[in-house]
């Protein structure tokens, strides 16, 4: 029988009542599909400074190097604003473990339901069969890390601030495989953005990014846009895109824009992959939900646990290859969501629902 082992750092906010229902979810997703799920809760972000005076302590980060996955809560909230930067949950937990797993590939699907499209910004009726796009954004290089970076004084006392974008051949073809992954799994359609009317790196970008799809999948649709073009479609009309291939910080500004036009950040997911395989021969990962803690309902038990189940769904499938089982937790999602059982976020005129009742209501269409 497989055994996935896998680390839960339920985080803080809402993270322990979603992460909660997630795993009711799993659980009964193994039971059904004849594996076993074997994790090992830690703390992280907020709560981690509270009780051991850091955001990632040595025995979560270890508690993560032994296992073959991450699944991801939220992290941070007004209580920690006002430590150092360097301090602040995010910060000093997020990206450490980014730095350790080599996270490079972070993917997040763009979805939303038909049966939600009233949640969206854009008007319903040009996205009447509702939003089904990903994007696969870079995440270790690019200008976020790239040196010299520094702010300088000047001779005549001006300051000079000085950030450099890097990318490197190696960095842009192992992006690239995973959006083709993506894509062949979807509808073989990969956007690839850049600024390759301005920018050296741009240049680069797209070069490599075209003879590495011709030469390793041929069959992919490729098309490209500038950055500024690509944000105006997807706030237009998102139905045009599949997959969106693009660079760190592009993806960081497309990304969230994608999450607006979906409606609720209760719904989606994300993936963020690394350099290193586990011992199923697939990517150790880390699996969040793209939202944040949502401090002003914690504890209420009205949150909505969509996103950190969907983002489960991601972790058995890219991590440990268990497709069908991740198929089956989507559709749940969608039938009961389709059905009306909606937490407050995706209501609308309906009634809506607890986290709890929520969770039931998606065990239920795995039944």
């Amino acid at each position: 029988m497989d055994s996935l082992k896998f680390a839960v750092l339920p985080g803080d906010g809402i993270g322990p009542e979603v992460m909660e229902t997630a795993l009711e979810v799993l659980g009964h997703v193994a039971r059904k599909h004849n594996f076993v799920l074997q994790y090992e809760e830690s703390d992280v972000g907020g709560i981690a400074i509270d009780r051991q005076g850091t955001a990632l302590p040595p025995q979560t980060l270890e508690a993560c190097q032994s296992s073959e996955a991450i699944l991801f809560g939220s992290i941070g909230g007004p209580k920690w604003e006002s430590l150092p930067p360097a301090e602040q949950p995010e910060r000093a937990a997020l990206l450490p473990l980014r730095k350790t797993f080599s996270l490079f590939a972070n993917i997040r699907p763009g979805l939303l339901y038909p049966e939600l499209v009233d949640a969206s910004p854009i008007k319903s009726e040009r996205i009447a069969q509702g939003i089904d796009m990903v994007v696969v954004r870079e995440l270790t290089g690019g200008i976020y890390f790239g040196q010299p970076r520094e702010i300088r004084c000047l001779d005549n006392g001006e300051k000079e601030a000085i950030d450099t974008m890097v990318y490197r051949t190696s960095e842009i073809e192992r992006i690239a495989e995973v959006a083709i992954r993506t894509a062949l799994g979807r509808n073989k359609r990969i956007c690839s953005v850049d600024k390759a009317n301005v920018l050296a790196n741009s240049v680069l970008w797209r070069e490599t990014v075209t003879a590495y799809v011709k030469e390793n999948a041929p069959d992919i649709e490729l098309s490209y846009l500038y950055v500024d073009n690509a944000a105006m479609q997807i706030a237009s009309d998102p139905g045009r895109f599949d997959v969106i291939l693009t660079g760190n910080m592009f993806g960081d500004i497309l990304s969230d824009l994608m999450a607006s036009v979906c409606g609720s950040l209760g719904m989606l997911a994300s993936a963020s992959l690394g350099t290193g395989k586990n011992s199923h021969g697939l990517p150790f990962g880390l699996y969040e939900p793209a939202g944040g803690t949502a401090p002003d309902i914690a504890g209420k038990g009205i949150a909505n646990p969509c996103a950190q189940i969907l983002s489960a769904a991601l972790m058995l499938r890219h991590s440990f290859g268990h497709s069908e089982a991740a198929d089956e937790i989507e559709r749940a999602v969608h039938r009961a969501v389709s059905s009306g059982i909606r937490t407050s976020d995706i209501a609308f005129e309906t009634q809506s629902v607890s986290t709890q009742q929520m969770g039931k209501a998606i065990l239920s269409n795995i039944s």
